[in-house]
């Protein structure tokens, strides 16, 4: 959940308690299956639990908000996968069916879309988690119902459609949690200062300075780690790091005689963050270059410090697309339509239109 809990207190469950429901479900998948007269031997029903319990586990500190700050140019889902072949060293190749279903290569394609699909365990078990501490309403989606509709026809996972007007729940629900969780503006900005506060370390650091943080830390921020030199090294550095040693970090760092670090690192620890406004259209440069100049002039500091705290972006929300691992419904009859085609759901045709807003962050008058 990143940092969601500055505006969700209630949202410090882990990635380990979703690894531990993701698998749950998983099981009674397999177990809905099977009743349904879909073979799956035992190797298999194991390589499904392993490959839905490491999914995540390439995900560093503060989930997808470090996703591109201690390294580059590799998503964590490349972590999952080397972690995996390590620890299938380990095992004596108990885990080689498992990788193979995670990177999707394995022969009965239905496995595949279980761990990864637009109707997957992982979202199965997040979209009803993160509802429930959250205390978003609105995102509690009925896993297990969904789970109850699911069949396979021609090697592919498909929903029965008695199920359709589950499915129909689950992409709304998807579509509010984005916005009022996932994307929610606080949240928003404090991940983008939390990038911030790497990026003007790793500066700090290759110019000289001794920031105080951890070891680990310390390794990436001196580093420039990318998919080229992600190395078993490296991998051992970065299965120590977690949320602490960040954490740790910026409280000391709050204190640093560099403008940029310290601030950045006070507005996250003591939630004092930047301002943020939305607009349907790209944001104009002039209202960027007055918030830089303000800035600039009343710390006098460079156009490059003060980019740390004005900037755009843009968010994107999409609920399904209707172009990639459809949700396919199947009729008594046997036919089998994409869910946005089903005659009596209009509202899916409008989930599966990306919706995009763009935003600029800015300071408030005093720092």
């Amino acid at each position: 959940m990143g940092l969601s809990y500055l505006v969700y207190p209630g949202a410090h469950h882990t990635r380990f308690h979703h690894a531990l429901g993701s698998m749950h479900l998983m099981q009674k998948a397999v177990n809905v299956l099977r009743f349904k007269g879909i073979e799956i031997n035992e190797e298999e029903e194991n390589a499904l639990l392993i490959a839905i319990l490491l999914h995540d586990i390439g995900h560093g500190p503060f989930s997808h908000a470090m996703e591109h700050s201690l390294v580059s140019d590799i998503m964590h889902e490349d972590i999952s996968l080397q972690f995996m072949e390590k620890l299938n060293l380990e095992f004596n190749g108990s885990l080689t069916l498992a990788i193979s279903i995670f990177k999707g290569e394995y022969k009965r394609k239905f496995m595949c879309q279980l761990i990864s699909s637009q109707l997957d365990m992982d979202r199965a078990d997040y979209l009803k988690r993160d509802s429930f501490y959250t205390g978003v309403a609105e995102g509690n989606v009925n896993s297990e119902r969904l789970i109850t509709m699911l069949n396979v026809v021609d090697d592919k996972l498909v929903v029965e459609e008695k199920g359709i007007y589950s499915i129909e729940k689950f992409l709304i629900a998807r579509r509010f949690m984005y916005w009022q969780v996932y994307l929610h503006k606080t949240g928003l900005v404090a991940e983008q200062l939390l990038t911030r506060t790497l990026k003007r370390a790793k500066e700090l650091v290759k110019s000289g300075e001794r920031l105080k943080c951890s070891e680990a830390l310390f390794y990436f921020l001196i580093n420039e780690i990318d998919n080229t030199n992600f190395d078993d090294k490296t991998l051992e550095i970065f299965s120590k790091l977690d949320d602490i040693d960040i954490l740790s970090a910026m409280k000391d760092w709050q204190y640093h005689n560099d403008f940029v670090l310290s601030n950045l690192c006070d507005m996250i620890i003591n939630r004092d963050l930047l301002k943020i406004k939305f607009k349907d259209k790209p944001i104009n440069q002039k209202e960027l270059s007055e918030h830089l100049t303000f800035l600039m002039d009343k710390y006098n500091i460079t156009e490059k410090e003060a980019s740390y705290f004005v900037f755009t972006g843009s968010i994107t929300n999409q609920a399904y697309n209707n172009k990639k691992d459809n949700i396919n419904v199947l009729y008594k009859s046997g036919k089998i339509k994409d869910v946005t085609k089903v005659a009596n759901q209009l509202n899916l045709k409008a989930l599966s239109k990306p919706i995009t807003q763009y935003y600029i962050c800015y300071s408030k008058r005093k720092m």
